[in-house]
């Protein structure tokens, strides 16, 4: 089975190994400092998920505070990770230049600083904004995890590494909901996300205590020349083109499914209360699984085997939560969420084994298209269940998963394509 998550089967690259295992410092399951990494990198996952979407399980209550609409909400969340969109690329930069901690820490620093200001929004105005700020601030953190990870990890263990950090993630967005559920149910949407904000605080302080210093990290110079370079360079490999449209059209579907949600959930025929909607993101429990079982699902199916097969998943949770049994609606959500967190899994992991220089960049792109993605499924998931309700909702999500089908294909068709030609050149 080739191994490119995209269906092509182009052998990944990976860093140079040294001459011999001996020689190889980098860390491995098992290891001195390990379980440190993977549990500080845990909670950056925690905190960056947690922060990012802090108000998504709580768009009805905004809406009726400030007295909006679903889809004006949903801006409270779209700002945030558009932002991220934006800026993960030049500060990824910066990373290459100061460092994958210390653009780490800043990114959290910043990000939980500004989470302390939002319960104190005077309108929805004022909420966007800070939200837009939170995302940016937040765009140093998950590339230069990834880069991080590359670097100091050893490449066999690359893909537990990233699903571990992934699994924080999704930790983050399920105890960020739950949390935000049940105290906006008792004390309103403002004490939530101050609650959100304090314990992004303590991840953090955990997060930079924890963190190993790097050993594998090679400071290079601030060069917008440089940067666009490397970008052009990446923008210019196919196999990672076909990566970043994946990611973004997997977060498609889930910006698009836990936007609406909460929305779907409070009218009829379900009319939950607050606090049991948040306790519906339980079901992120099982992308924790599915996202640290992503290097088993490679290894057993390869890349392609499994990106299918996470696609598969999410098309069958799609058409369940069409039903109006509580109990299917639930079980649809459990397979978005498994399919989602498996996907992602498996193309950022292989976006930063592919990349052999500027794997920031590389990663930041990733994660700007991922976010991207996430942006326009919100907002268009939100104008999507105003125009047709749920059934519009999962609409837009199944037309995103064709596509990532449609990238896939492709991407097997192109590489056999390559194949054929290199047999007929060593023919010849």
């Amino acid at each position: 089975m080739p191994a490119a998550s995209s269906g092509a089967s182009a052998t990944l690259a990976v860093a140079p190994a040294p001459s011999s295992p001996a020689a190889d410092t980098r860390l491995t399951p098992g290891g001195p400092g390990y379980r440190r990494m993977s549990f500080a990198l845990f909670l950056a996952g925690v905190a960056t998920f947690a922060l990012l979407y802090s108000t998504q399980a709580l768009l009805p209550l905004v809406s009726a505070d400030f007295g909006v609409s679903a889809s004006t909400a949903s801006w409270t969340v779209s700002a945030a990770t558009g932002a991220l969109a934006l800026f993960v690329l030049p500060l990824s930069a910066l990373s290459e230049r100061y460092g994958r901690r210390t653009m780490m820490t800043a990114s959290l620093t910043v990000a939980v600083a500004v989470g302390l200001l939002v319960p104190f929004s005077p309108s929805v105005e004022v909420l966007i904004a800070l939200r837009a700020v939170q995302g940016a601030a937040l765009a140093g953190l998950p590339a230069s995890a990834m880069a991080f990870l590359a670097e100091e990890v050893r490449p066999k263990a690359l893909v537990a590494a990233i699903g571990l950090f992934v699994a924080g993630n999704s930790i983050g967005g399920m105890s960020g909901r739950i949390v935000t559920g049940w105290v906006a149910q008792a004390w309103g949407w403002r004490a939530a996300v101050g609650v959100v904000g304090v314990v992004a605080v303590l991840c953090a302080v955990a997060f930079r205590v924890l963190l190993p210093a790097p050993r594998h990290f090679a400071p290079g110079p601030l060069s917008p020349r440089s940067l666009a370079r490397t970008v052009r360079t990446h923008l210019s490999n196919p196999l990672l083109c076909r990566l970043y449209a994946i990611g973004a059209l997997f977060m498609t579907v889930f910006g698009a499914v836990y936007t609406v949600i909460g929305y779907r959930l409070t009218e009829a025929p379900f009319s939950l209360p607050q606090g049991v909607i948040g306790s519906i993101f339980l079901v992120y429990l099982v992308g924790t699984v599915s996202s640290a079982a992503a290097g088993r699902l490679v290894t057993r199916l390869g890349r392609r085997g499994a990106l299918y097969l996470a696609v598969s998943t999410t098309a069958g949770g799609l058409l369940l939560s069409l039903s109006h049994s509580l109990v299917l609606v639930l079980l649809g959500l459990v397979l978005i969420t498994a399919g989602f967190f498996a996907g992602h899994a498996v193309a950022s992991s292989s976006v930063s084994r592919t990349a052999t220089t500027g794997r920031a960049q590389a990663s930041a792109l990733y994660q700007s298209a991922y976010y991207l993605g996430s942006s326009a499924g919100g907002t268009l998931g939100a104008v999507a269940f105003h125009a047709g309700g749920w059934a519009g909702t999962v609409g837009l999500g199944i037309l995103a998963v064709l596509g990532v089908v449609s990238v896939t294909v492709w991407g097997s068709h192109a590489a056999r394509a390559q194949e054929r030609r290199a047999l007929v050149a060593r023919s010849c």
